[in-house]
C-alpha cells in the first residue's frame, strides 16, 4: 500500500516510453522506417554535446597507451557486444594484438552470441574479471552501460579504479551511477527509444559512435595512420591485400606490380614497403628505422608530426 508522500522512483530516460511511438503497431512499414530514421537522426547531436568530455578522455587514453598500456572495454548485453565489436575490429584495422585492445563481457565470450542477461547483475563478477585481466595503472578501462547502473559494469569500474587504471564511463542517462565511479564520465542522453527500453537502438548507436571516436582517434595519435590511410592494416585476406597495395601505390607512386612484389617481400608490412620504396632501403635498414621511430611512419620518413 502506498502511503501519502511516498514517491515512485522514476525510470531512467532510456527506460521511459515515448508517447509518439505508443501506436507503432498500427503504422505502416514505410511509416515505421521513417519514424526510426527520424529518431536515429537525433543521436549525432547528443554525441556532439559530449565531444569536449570525449576529447579529454581520449587524451588520457593516448597517454596510457604510449606507456604500453592496454585499452579494455567492459559491458553487458548490447553494450558488452559493442565493446567486443570495436575491440575486435581494431586488430585488423590498426594491427594491434588481442592483448592490447580487448573486451570483457558479462557472462563470458559465449554471451556474445547467446544472451546471458542475468550475468549483468553480478558486481563481484565484474570486479573478478578486472583482477583476472591484471588491470594496472597504465591501462584504460571503459565501462559501457546505457542505463549507467549495470552492476557488473559498476563492479568492474570500481575495481579498475582501485587498481589505479584510467576509468571512463559511457552511459545514456544523466547523473548515472557509473559517472560517479569513473574519472571521465561521458553521458550521451538520447531519450526514450522507439520501443521502450530497447537500448540496442538509439543508445546502442550512440555508444558505437563514441567508441568509434575513442579507438580511431587513439590509434591515429599512436601513429597507426599516415595521410589518412590505414598504413598499419593487417592484410589477412585478398580484399585487405588489395587495399595494402593501393596504399603503397598512393604513398610511393610505384606501379601496382612493384608495390605488390615489395609487400610480399616485407610480409605485407605496409610501412616497411613504403620505407623501402621511398628511401631505397633494404629490409633490415627499413625495420631499424621504423623501430627507432616507434612504428610511426611519418617519423621514419623524416617528417615532422
Amino acid at each position: 500500500m502506498t502511503r501519502q508522500g511516498d514517491h515512485v522512483r522514476q525510470p531512467p530516460t532510456t527506460e521511459r516510453a515515448d508517447p509518439r511511438f505508443a501506436r507503432i503497431e498500427e503504422a505502416s512499414i514505410a511509416e515505421l522506417a521513417r519514424q526510426m530514421n527520424a529518431a536515429d537522426a537525433t543521436v549525432p547531436a547528443a554525441v556532439a554535446g559530449e565531444v569536449p568530455r570525449i576529447a579529454r578522455a581520449i587524451e588520457a587514453v593516448v597517454e596510457r597507451m604510449n606507456r604500453d598500456g592496454r585499452l579494455v572495454y567492459v559491458g553487458a548485453g548490447t553494450s558488452g557486444r559493442l565493446g567486443v565489436l570495436d575491440a575486435s575490429e581494431c586488430r585488423p584495422t590498426f594491427n594491434v594484438s588481442a592483448d592490447q585492445v580487448f573486451a570483457i563481457i558479462a557472462g563470458g565470450p559465449q554471451a556474445v552470441a547467446d544472451a546471458a542477461e542475468g550475468a549483468e547483475d553480478d558486481a563481484e563478477a565484474g570486479a573478478r574479471d578486472i583482477d583476472d585481466a591484471g588491470i594496472g595503472p597504465d591501462d584504460t578501462v571503459i565501462g559501457l552501460a546505457s542505463s549507467g547502473r549495470t552492476p557488473f559494469v559498476l563492479g568492474a569500474a570500481r575495481r579498475a579504479r582501485e587498481r589505479g587504471a584510467l576509468t571512463i564511463g559511457i552511459s545514456c542517462n544523466r547523473d548515472a551511477e557509473l559517472s560517479a565511479l569513473v574519472e571521465h564520465p561521458i553521458e550521451v542522453v538520447v531519450g526514450p527509444e522507439v520501443i521502450s527500453g530497447s537500448t540496442r537502438l538509439k543508445a546502442g548507436t550512440a555508444q558505437k559512435m563514441v567508441l568509434n571516436m575513442i579507438s580511431t582517434i587513439t590509434m591515429v595519435k599512436l601513429g597507426k595512420t599516415y595521410r589518412g590511410l590505414m598504413v598499419d592494416v593487417r592484410p589477412t585476406n585478398e580484399k585487405l591485400r588489395a587495399r595494402a597495395t593501393r596504399i603503397v601505390c598512393s604513398l610511393t607512386d610505384a606501379d601496382p606490380d612493384v608495390a605488390a612484389a615489395m609487400l610480399a617481400d616485407t610480409g605485407f608490412d605496409v610501412p616497411l614497403a613504403v620505407l623501402r620504396l621511398r628511401l631505397g632501403l633494404n629490409q633490415h635498414a627499413a625495420a631499424d628505422r621504423l623501430r627507432a621511430a616507434n612504428g610511426r611512419l611519418h617519423l621514419a620518413l623524416g617528417e615532422s608530426a
